[in-house]
């Protein structure tokens, strides 16, 4: 078995810990709870014919006064970059974590998340404009969600 260290890293309040639930435990909790420091969650799953074992690092959101420390993102090999797709300033801080994220790991992968889409209207969803390896998601419907682990995974694989 192969293990991995993935994170998932965003501002404050776009539903990082959300997505981890959905994806770990298939659930939901529209209760907000912030998440200090990190937490750590592993999921084990098979890409191509390899065992593979995911240890799912859920670091604490940005804020403009609290950035997210270097030392959590030592050792990574993807990340997952999860926004707000309502709201337009955690969008535009996506392009500062990436920076942030590639300087201490150069070689590692990352999608991006743009979460919270079931607040989004169908036109607003087909209008929506996302870049390669970003998609619409919604931790409280389960959309894309799987996909957007899987990709990554993959990704790293490769």
């Amino acid at each position: 078995m192969i293990r991995k260290k993935i994170l998932l890293l965003g501002d404050f309040g776009v539903g990082k810990t959300s997505l981890i639930r959905r994806y770990i435990d298939n659930t939901f909790d529209d209760r907000y709870l912030t998440t200090i420091g990190v937490k750590i969650s592993k999921k084990i799953l098979e890409i191509r014919r390899i065992e593979c074992e995911l240890i799912i690092w859920d670091i604490e959101g940005s804020t403009p006064i609290k950035k997210i420390p270097k030392s959590y993102m030592f050792g990574a090999h993807g990340a997952i970059f999860v926004a707000d797709c309502n709201r337009e300033a955690t969008i535009k801080d996506l392009a500062e974590h990436i920076e942030t994220f590639l300087t201490v790991n150069p070689k590692a992968k990352y999608v991006i998340a743009y979460n919270k889409s079931d607040l989004l209207s169908a036109e607003q969803k087909a209008d929506f404009p996302l870049e390669e390896n970003a998609f619409l998601t919604s931790a409280k419907e389960g959309e894309n969600v799987n996909r957007l682990f899987s990709t990554l995974a993959e990704e790293i694989i490769q």
